[in-house]
């Protein structure tokens, strides 16, 4: 999961560094990347490539093509560290999605954790200006987004193989981002290549080793290791970028963060 956390965080990174490209661009390189990984990955196992509830896992592709570029459009705003935390949120409310759509049960002590997540948001954006409102937005909606997302993969459950639902995420962000890329183009140069191709490289390992991670351990024990992305991305972007974090930005993270942990463990009880 280590691994994972520290792929997504260099793609993140290298997302924030080529914000001044269209999003629907770095939209289609990433996606790409992965695609020909993930297909080629498919192939050398001899999987079925086209999987069994297919509907469904066009509808999660979707909803997760719109979650990604919502994120990649916040980046443009907030710092990367910041952004990475507040997407963190999408576990809340896909837990609310899941209790309307999938009649799931939640936990009372649940609603505090929530409540001092969303706490968390509004000391964040209350107590540091530097927290653009465009990004809050547009990460928000991501959020809203990737909670759906959770939701349409339970919908699917065990029915296809994770590498399956993954490509068909990469094969549609290949096809509608390289579309809408044509109406906006701007061509990379030099080093640019080599940045944009790094973001598959980097998405797919990271998708990879995370679903790796929860084949070998317990699920208790291996989600809390992905709040790591956030520690490694603060870091990243405070050495990369000079992003600077006030105290009531430091707390505000860590009040989700703290919260979004806790209810992994209460969750699994």
């Amino acid at each position: 999961m280590i691994i994972s956390t520290f792929s997504f965080t260099l793609m993140n990174s290298v997302v924030k560094y080529l914000a001044s490209f269209p999003t629907f661009e770095i939209v289609f390189f990433r996606s790409l990347g992965s695609f020909v990984l993930g297909t080629t990955y498919i192939l050398w196992k001899g999987l079925d490539i086209w999987g069994n509830k297919r509907t469904l896992m066009l509808v999660r592709s979707i909803i997760g093509l719109t979650a990604m570029s919502l994120f990649f459009m916040s980046l443009k705003y907030l710092t990367v560290g910041t952004a990475v935390s507040l997407r963190y949120l999408s576990p809340i409310f896909a837990t609310f999605f899941a209790v309307l759509l999938l009649k799931e049960k939640l936990k009372p002590v649940q609603w505090p954790l929530f409540f001092m997540a969303f706490f968390g948001v509004l000391v964040l954006k209350g107590f540091d200006g530097a927290v653009d409102n465009t990004g809050l937005a547009l990460i928000l909606a991501a959020s809203v987004f990737s909670g759906l997302v959770y939701v349409a993969i339970r919908r699917i459950g065990k029915s296809d193989s994770p590498i399956i639902i993954v490509n068909y995420f990469m094969f549609v962000g290949t096809v509608i981002g390289g579309i809408l890329s044509m109406f906006d183009w701007k061509n990379p140069v030099g080093n640019d290549w080599w940045l944009f191709l790094s973001l598959g490289i980097f998405g797919f390992f990271g998708q990879i080793f995370m679903t790796k991670a929860f084949q070998v351990a317990k699920t208790n024990l291996v989600a809390p290791l992905k709040y790591i992305e956030v520690i490694f991305t603060i870091t990243v972007g405070i050495l990369w970028f000079g992003d600077v974090y006030t105290i009531w930005s430091l707390l505000g993270i860590l009040m989700i963060i703290g919260a979004l942990v806790a209810n992994v463990f209460v969750a699994k009880e």
